[in-house]
């Protein structure tokens, strides 16, 4: 799936989605990213919704966003309450969705100047 971004924008947009691939400002990435719509974009050290666990959301608190965006996959999953402790605990929103609804929406609400931080799974095969 490919997304359109502003060309005059300096902020990370989410360009390309796909089977095995991620595309941030048209830059490709063949693993799951942390994006938010200012500065680095960083690898998340996950492969699976069934690997995350406490410590993955715990990075992503420490970010500080307002809302977080996860992207499961190809298909939405919920995950268990107990590791998304860290956004709890800090009051800090959240969202479970299939991954390429999850570009599309981290894309709407940084074009809205939210605070969102997109935490995306690759689709496999």
């Amino acid at each position: 799936m490919k997304l359109h971004s502003d060309p005059q924008s300096s902020q990370n947009t989410i360009t390309g989605y796909g089977i095995g691939f991620l595309e941030v400002n048209q830059t490709p990435y063949s693993h799951a990213l942390i994006v938010q719509p200012e500065g680095e974009v960083l690898a998340w050290p996950v492969k699976e919704s069934q690997d995350l666990s406490e410590d993955h959301f715990s990075m992503i608190s420490a970010l500080l966003p307002e809302l977080v965006i996860v992207g499961t996959g190809k298909k939405q999953v919920f995950l268990n309450p107990k590791i998304l402790q860290p956004l709890i605990k800090a009051k800090i929103g959240f969202e479970m969705m299939d991954s390429q609804a999850a570009c599309r929406t981290y894309n709407i609400l940084m074009g809205e100047g939210r605070k969102v931080l997109a935490a995306i799974l690759l689709e496999k095969d």
